[in-house]
């Protein structure tokens, strides 16, 4: 069986969206002015995004957190950077290469957690 790393991403209401609109089996396309993919190593970090940026300052109000796999050997050409506290620990994936990301994920992105703002 092949190995694969447990990842987290924070997302708003559009990307959960357009996430759906994939059968939950790709990330949508960066935007422009935003040149990396984040993907973080452990839901608590993802939770302190959804809950505290997402959820107080998207129009909708809401933040989730994803859940999916990656084939490890696919994600072992990039480096976890650290972004503050020890918890703080996410990849950057290049923007050109989220269709490449995408197909390296393994099963479904499972949407865990919901957060509204006030």
């Amino acid at each position: 069986m092949e190995k694969t790393t447990v990842l987290f991403r924070p997302v708003g209401e559009d990307e959960l969206r357009l996430i759906a609109e994939s059968g939950y089996r790709a990330f949508p396309p960066r935007l422009p002015g935003q040149p990396i993919f984040y993907p973080v190593l452990n839901e608590e970090y993802a939770i302190q995004i959804a809950r505290d940026w997402n959820a107080e300052n998207s129009p909708s109000k809401a933040g989730y957190i994803t859940r999916f796999a990656v084939r490890t050997n696919y994600l072992s050409q990039f480096t976890a950077h650290r972004g503050g506290g020890t918890i703080h620990v996410e990849y950057w994936i290049p923007a050109e290469n989220l269709a490449e990301f995408n197909q390296d994920i393994v099963g479904l992105i499972e949407s865990v957690a919901e957060f509204r703002g006030n």
